[in-house]
């Protein structure tokens, strides 16, 4: 199965309905040039650190502005639309960092919420504390579709080789992992990481990101990209800017480079010892 993916970069601002329709012009771009799946960024509708501001503007999953426009463009343009994520309410104040999956006929397949917040201290004073304002979700989603298996993630997530790798255990052929990553952690850390997923599973990786400087003052990274499962960057984009990034892909090539090197298959259960230090002055041989 051989089919053409999306991954769209942005520079979302506040206001969620500027972002929709940008995010409906460069969707409708990638299904022009043949995408059958579209991949937004981490926080498509909107990114705002006014956490006042973005709780007064807060929806729930029924009547959110991002959700209602993606559901009305995959149906309309007969894609898969996957949105990164967004921000949902949940009641009582709290929110969700949601991604959310619909498929050729507008209907939603499946939701998932970003699992591991992004609770950070940077150099230079950066510092961000997402779990003070979002409910972490619990539960990963591996998705069946018509070319193949997909596993979910967001942005922070990909720190976290478990969880890709409990996903390509069950079958994940390609993994999602739209994000909004800062410019400092992204020149240090984006590639690599996305790289090392990729080719430790065996798997594609598509990440479409947030790129540039937002009207709330942060600046994103960018560089979204299409990683094949033997690590080789497929399409990628620059770190300001939006665009649209496509690839092929091929989903034979996934049995192949499990095949040759199969480190799902061989990987061994062990026990940790940890040895306390030598009190005799004896040197262990």
């Amino acid at each position: 199965m051989t089919f053409k993916a999306a991954a769209i970069q942005m520079c979302s601002g506040v206001d969620p309905a500027r972002n929709a329709e940008t995010m409906a012009r460069l969707v409708r771009d990638a299904a022009a040039q043949g995408a059958a799946y579209v991949q937004t960024p981490e926080m498509t509708g909107a990114l705002q650190r006014d956490r006042a501001a973005m709780k007064a503007a807060l929806r729930d999953e029924s009547s959110d502005l991002i959700v209602a426009a993606a559901s009305g463009l995959a149906g309309e343009l007969g894609i898969h639309l996957h949105v990164g994520s967004t921000a949902i309410g949940l009641g009582d104040g709290k929110m969700a960092n949601r991604g959310f999956l619909f498929g050729p006929d507008g209907r939603k397949i499946t939701h998932y919420d970003k699992i591991h917040m992004f609770d950070v201290d940077l150099d230079n004073g950066e510092s961000w504390r997402e779990s003070s304002a979002y409910t972490p979700g619990g539960t990963a989603r591996l998705v069946n579709l018509p070319f193949g298996k997909l596993g979910c993630a967001i942005c922070y997530d990909v720190r976290f080789p478990e969880l890709f790798r409990a996903q390509a255990a069950a079958g994940a052929q390609i993994m999602s992992v739209p994000a909004a990553f800062t410019r400092q952690t992204g020149e240090a850390h984006w590639e690599i990481l996305l790289r090392a997923r990729a080719i430790e599973n065996g798997m594609f990786v598509i990440a479409a990101a947030q790129a540039g400087v937002h009207e709330d003052g942060r600046e994103t990274y960018g560089h979204s990209m299409i990683i094949d499962p033997w690590g080789v960057v497929l399409a990628s984009a620059g770190g300001t800017g939006e665009g649209v990034v496509l690839a092929d892909i091929d989903i034979a090539a996934v049995a192949a480079a499990r095949g040759k090197i199969p480190n799902l298959k061989n990987g061994r259960a062990f026990s940790l010892e940890e040895v306390p230090a030598s009190t005799s002055g004896d040197v262990a041989a």
